[in-house]
């Protein structure tokens, strides 16, 4: 049976052997969301030095004899430290001179060295982006580098919260009531139906369709939120001459949980189920997973039934790759299986060959991160020591550290203090002893704190 990076190969290229070039563009969402008019924003900002240092988690989706290209080069600690685990580690490729607050595929386009590096690589290679957009187009154009992905079109069409709630309809499945719209007249009509909503005592909440993280959400409690978003967005389209609008209205339905489940959809169209974990959200922002997740079997066939239909529909829509589904179960027990789709790779794929290699039968895992507040860069050694048992090593459990680029991305170089987030996998055999190991690295990271001349 092919593990994870032996199927999506297959589904990508047609071949197991074929040697990818992986790009954490993260934040694709920002490029696809250019010129459409979404939720009114201040400006256009990109997600930040600590958000693009998480191309770094290709390292761990990518395995030896292929490639990846990072915005700086990795700490050489962790690099043994992932080498002591025995993982087959692919060769790094670091742009020159990169720009933090940018993704790592600009980086790429504005480094001919680079460039000649990748292009060196042959045909045979395929460049696999956290999601595909025109700059990723652009940068196989210029290396001869075949993509291993759909047209930016294709994903970008299919990341849309429209389409998701297109899909839905078209499947049969179970969403939230809501509405979608692609213009100022569709989006008064919509309006209008979540203000009788809000009359009779419930919520609203309107959708950028390309918001990603907690971005490009609105939820509506009064009627006189509804009416200044209306105006905003009324006052934006007579200032540009423009009336469309890409955004979904919808109820805000109660739930019990979120979930995100992963399948692969390949080239002939044919569909592997991945799995289902528990999402960890706050204040829809993600900050991580929990599986296995605890569902019951009912559960388990919607969300399977919900990955097959999709599955078919993306297929004929000219979409293969991972497909990463935002899900949630109400109170009564029920699922709604689509309330996001995401064509593109996703926290939980960066996982998987984690998943295959360290969480087998009777283990649990919790995916998370932890936020650092530094003044002086932290090697992964001090951490190391810092963590001690707590640090997972092969067996047992603990801590695996799956990005460390994250920690340090927004250092200055001036002993100015800086917000990290150290992304890890705790690995045990117990929700309980997850808590108990989660609570412990908490208490040892605040010690960190102190020692970095930190009193709060």
């Amino acid at each position: 049976m092919q593990d994870f990076m032996g199927r999506l190969r297959t589904a990508l290229t047609g071949s197991p052997d074929t040697p990818l070039v992986l790009l954490g563009n993260f934040e694709v969402e920002d490029e696809w969301a250019r010129g459409e008019p979404g939720l009114p924003r201040v400006a256009f900002t990109g997600g930040g030095a600590v958000v693009h240092r998480m191309d770094e988690f290709t390292l761990l989706l990518a395995g030896k004899g292929d490639h990846v290209v990072l915005k700086a080069a990795p700490d050489p600690e962790h690099l043994g430290y992932l080498e002591e685990l025995g993982l087959d580690l692919p060769r790094v490729h670091t742009v020159s001179g990169g720009d933090p607050r940018q993704t790592v595929t600009r980086d790429a386009l504005a480094d001919p060295a680079l460039q000649e590096a990748l292009r060196a690589l042959g045909p045979g290679a395929r460049i696999v982006p956290h999601g595909t957009s025109v700059l990723e187009e652009e940068l196989s154009a210029l290396t001869g580098l075949p993509l291993g992905a759909p047209p930016a079109a294709v994903c970008k069409a299919v990341n849309s919260k429209i389409y998701s709630r297109a899909a839905a309809d078209a499947t049969g499945l179970r969403q939230a009531p809501g509405w979608t719209c692609g213009n100022l007249a569709e989006l008064d009509a919509a309006l209008d139906r979540a203000r009788a909503l809000l009359r009779s005592g419930r919520r609203a909440v309107v959708k950028d369709a390309f918001g990603v993280s907690g971005k490009g959400i609105s939820v509506l409690d009064d009627e006189r939120r509804l009416d200044t978003l209306q105006r905003m967005i009324a006052r934006r389209a007579e200032r540009s001459g423009d009336d469309r609008v890409v955004l979904v209205v919808e109820e805000w339905v109660d739930k019990a949980a979120d979930l995100n489940y992963q399948f692969t959809v390949s080239r002939d169209g044919s569909v592997h189920f991945d799995f289902v974990k528990e999402a960890i959200t706050e204040g829809g922002v993600h900050k991580g997973h929990r599986f296995p997740a605890r569902l019951t079997a009912l559960q388990h066939d919607a969300v399977r039934h919900a990955a097959e239909a999709l599955a078919e529909r993306l297929a004929a829509d000219g979409y293969f790759g991972v497909v990463g589904v935002d899900a949630m179960t109400d109170p009564k027990g029920g699922v709604y299986p689509v309330v996001e789709i995401n064509a593109r790779h996703n926290m939980s794929t960066y996982q998987s060959r984690l998943q295959e290699a360290f969480i087998g039968p009777g283990r649990h895992a919790l995916a998370r991160h932890y936020p650092v507040r530094l003044r002086t860069p932290l090697g992964f050694g001090r951490l190391r020591g810092l963590l001690g048992d707590l640090l997972f090593t092969g067996s047992g459990g603990g801590l695996l550290v799956n990005n460390f680029a994250t920690v340090n991305a927004a250092a200055g170089g001036d002993g100015t203090s800086y917000e990290g987030r150290l992304h890890g996998l705790l690995i045990g055999d117990s929700p309980r002893s997850l808590d108990s190991t989660d609570e412990a690295i908490t208490a040892r990271l605040a010690a960190l704190r102190e020692e970095d001349g930190h009193d709060g």
